[in-house]
């Protein structure tokens, strides 16, 4: 069994942000990069009093250091006020800063000096398969407990996500007075786990919640807010207003969606590691869009018939002389490709109502297969492929 220490992220020459749900590896991936960079803790409350108090002091305490000095602010989005003295100490110390945040939403919300351009933004996600601190990548592992490096470490994953959820109800929710009562919080979240890789109906959620669609509408905000969740939108290439215009939710890890579901000790069926497997091959073209800064939008598709394309990723964007260029990806959770799993992808690229650069069915078994132009690659010869640039 061979070790892997090597993440994606490769560092901005300047001061950024770097954002990404507790847990995905930003403190270890810093002590590495910066191995000798000054570094405030905003979780230690000695810190986070004494600056909270007088901002000024972060000055005194970094000291007479050359142009250049590498200081690292942990948890930024709990003190957003110490952003103007780190804005004036780049100015006139020419300092460079590295400033961490599990949640964007005190930063959004609080009107936070962002450094006015003079900071970029980068994000960390759970192991990517090229990430994976064991050799081989474990799919099956990481369908059933996700990437989050303890996790994948752990002898005992469930009990690890177990702790990771309440952590993150705790630190990220009841501390921060997101919300008001934590009970009802609790079922939507059971509720938004089970709903992982499904159309956001928030109406039909509300229901099962038993909370009003203003409340979920709120908290689903906090858990995109909080970096755990995303909205996959629907793709629509100017063409009928009939095709949906709901997005889906995904969580951000496939484990923690099976914590938040409550289903860390029950057995889990084909239907939801069908549901994983999209939401893991997402979350690897997601994390290669991130790191290789491609910065391509993300969509998924579907119509009334219910057909449906699990992943397009548009390669070039429409202007009024010319249609969009998209990649086109289904997933499926199966060792033999079926033919009909094709027509999706393949009605679409008849309606000539975009073009179609490649057209790409990954599933679980082994063979590469090629049907006219619609190739159908094994997950690992896909996963091999996307981190080296060739899917787009």
């Amino acid at each position: 069994m061979k070790t892997m220490a090597t993440r994606l992220l490769q560092p901005p020459k300047g001061t950024f942000f770097l954002l990404g749900p507790r847990g995905v590896g930003k403190t270890t991936w810093l002590k590495a990069t910066f191995p000798t960079a000054l570094r405030f803790d905003l979780l230690h409350s000695e810190t986070f009093l004494s600056l909270s108090r007088n901002p000024s002091l972060l000055e005194a305490r970094i000291g007479k250091q050359p142009p250049g000095t590498t200081v690292i602010i942990d948890e930024i989005q709990k003190l957003p006020a110490l952003l103007d003295e780190v804005h004036r100490l780049i100015e006139e110390k020419r300092l460079r800063f590295v400033l961490t945040g599990s949640s964007a939403r005190k930063l959004k919300r609080s009107g936070a000096n962002l450094l006015a351009g003079r900071a970029v933004t980068r994000e960390m996600s759970p192991f990517a398969s090229a990430e994976w601190p064991v050799s081989p990548f474990n799919l099956t592992r990481a369908l059933e407990w996700g990437g989050l490096p303890l996790s994948v470490l752990s002898d005992d994953p469930a009990d690890f996500l177990q702790s990771y959820f309440y952590t993150y109800l705790k630190e990220e929710i009841q501390e921060e007075g997101l919300i008001r009562q934590i009970e009802p919080f609790i079922r939507f979240l059971e509720v938004a786990g089970l709903a992982n890789g499904e159309v956001l109906n928030i109406e039909a959620l509300s229901r099962d919640c038993g909370s009003k669609r203003v409340t979920l509408d709120k908290w689903f905000l906090i858990l995109e807010d909080t970096l755990v969740g995303f909205r996959l939108p629907a793709w629509r290439p100017r063409i009928k207003a009939r095709e949906s215009a709901h997005p889906k939710f995904y969580w951000f890890d496939p484990g923690v969606a099976r914590a938040a579901a409550g289903l860390l000790r029950d057995s889990v069926d084909s239907a939801w590691l069908s549901k994983a497997l999209e939401t893991w091959l997402i979350h690897e073209v997601r994390s290669y869009n991130l790191y290789s800064l491609r910065q391509r939008r993300l969509f998924y598709y579907a119509l009334p018939s219910e057909l449906e394309i699990d992943l397009i990723v548009e390669t070039q964007k429409a202007l009024s002389s010319r249609s969009s260029e998209i990649v086109g990806l289904e997933f499926k959770l199966s060792k033999k490709w079926r033919r009909e799993w094709e027509k999706p992808l393949r009605d679409l690229a008849a309606s000539k109502k975009a073009r179609i650069k490649r057209m790409i069915g990954v599933y679980t078994g082994s063979e590469r297969l090629t049907f006219d132009d619609f190739e159908v690659l094994p997950v690992a010869d896909f996963l091999s492929e996307l981190h080296a640039g060739r899917i787009f």
